[in-house]
């Protein structure tokens, strides 16, 4: 293999490795571990809420790093140094998860924070030497053969999880709490190990730059952002897509942090929803080319629309839901729509930015997202928490849907993609 075919492989292995806290951690073990042990003793509703706060909190941290990460990937010849600082820290606070006792609420959510930001703070890095290793030719078939790994890899390791929760007799494991706890080991070790790779193989910045503080980096990270924010603001349609985006994508966020604890407070069993959950995972992969697809004949907007009405139906068929069944069907519907989804809006979004400022202008789409993710939780959260149901809370989320659908509705596709060329 020669070195370039290495250093690509080095790169696509590391979404396969850090897909495994979105899958186990994020997505489907530690809610229902959370709801179950650290918040036994709490109301069912107020456990869900405080899952959902948890959420808003390392969202609010992770929207105010990613300006200064962003700035620190460009205007450092560290991004190596800065990829492994957040990997360590990601893997060390998914690991001491393990000892995470009943009662223990608190501990699991500063932990999951932390582990939280070293998952978001890696990635930054990672995404930022996608430039360095890929042509302008190669870019897209790099950046989605690894996205691609990334599902099947959080897939398997969550399948053998599943299995090790089910059955921890065949582990040679007590109980299935045990099981769970060291879930979160077996995590750590997976995005450590196949992080190597990348440690070894990716390269260093082709550029020297100067080196600047973290204070500098603050300051020119959060001015670009301004910079940028006033920059799109005079594309009228890309503006008018990107209040959208904000807004269905944060309902697509909670859906997709807050679908297990949901699940376990309605009195799903564990192995029901993690099975459902990585179900989902499978099925997200030939249904986002399936999108794919229906953007390329009937346009990214109405693909997208569509995904949205699905999105409606779940939020209201999740209010009802009182069976392992229903779950199952929701997992399902879900995996249906999200890679979809998300894939038709940064490809829309692709189509209405000017070539010259795409650089600019995704890095604005990214950390913009971060900040717009931070009201879904806490909506869900405070709806549950005040009406003492998380029932009411999933019903909530549909508003940011449906409010999605009227903006995206109101953007005209052709003018933006025109605005963008002139």
């Amino acid at each position: 293999m020669d070195q370039q075919k290495k250093i690509i492989y080095s790169w696509v292995l590391y979404d396969w490795a850090n897909s495994a806290f979105a899958t186990t951690v994020l997505a489907a073990v530690l809610p229902i571990f959370y709801k179950d042990v650290a918040a036994f003793q709490l109301p069912s509703h107020i456990a869900t809420s405080y899952w959902g706060y948890t959420q808003t909190a390392a969202m609010i941290i992770i929207a105010v790093l990613a300006p200064v990460l962003g700035a620190a990937a460009d205007y450092s010849d560290s991004k190596k140094s800065f990829l492994k600082f957040f990997i360590f820290l990601g893997t060390a606070a998914t690991a001491v998860l393990f000892f995470v006792e009943k009662g223990n609420y608190i501990t699991a959510s500063m932990f999951f924070i932390a582990a939280n930001i070293g998952f978001a703070g890696g990635n930054v890095f990672y995404d930022g030497f996608l430039t360095d290793i890929a042509s302008d030719e190669s870019i897209d078939f790099i950046s989605s053969l690894g996205y691609a790994a990334g599902y099947l890899g959080g897939g398997i390791l969550l399948a053998i999880n599943l299995i090790m929760i089910s059955k921890p007799q065949l582990f040679f494991i007590s109980d299935s709490t045990k099981a769970v706890r060291i879930s979160f080991v077996t995590v750590a070790v997976w995005w450590l190990l196949f992080s190597i790779p990348a440690f070894v193989n990716l390269p260093s910045s082709r550029v020297k730059v100067k080196k600047i503080s973290f204070k500098e980096q603050s300051i020119i990270g959060f001015r670009r952002l301004k910079k940028t924010f006033r920059n799109i603001r005079k594309y009228r349609e890309l503006w008018k897509f990107l209040l959208a985006f904000w807004l269905y994508n944060d309902g697509i966020g909670t859906i997709i942090r807050m679908a297990a604890i949901y699940g376990r407070e309605i009195g799903i069993g564990q192995a029901d929803l993690i099975g459902a959950l990585l179900m989902t995972q499978f099925i997200g992969i030939p249904f986002a080319l399936f999108f794919g697809k229906m953007g390329q004949h009937f346009g990214a907007q109405k693909g997208i629309f569509a995904a949205l009405m699905v999105y409606v139906f779940i939020t209201g068929y999740g209010f009802f839901i009182s069976t392992a069944r229903d779950f199952w069907i929701l997992a399902a519907l879900v995996g249906v729509v999200q890679g979809g989804a998300q894939a038709l809006s940064r490809s829309l979004y692709g189509s209405m930015i000017p070539r010259d400022k795409s650089a600019e202008f995704f890095g604005f789409f990214g950390v913009s997202s971060k900040f717009a993710a931070i009201l879904g939780p806490t909506v869900f959260a405070a709806v549950s928490q005040l009406t003492g149901s998380g029932r009411n809370g999933i019903l909530a989320v549909a508003l940011f849907f449906i409010l999605g659908m009227i903006m995206l509705s109101a953007v005209d596709v052709e003018k933006g993609r025109r605005e963008a060329r002139q």
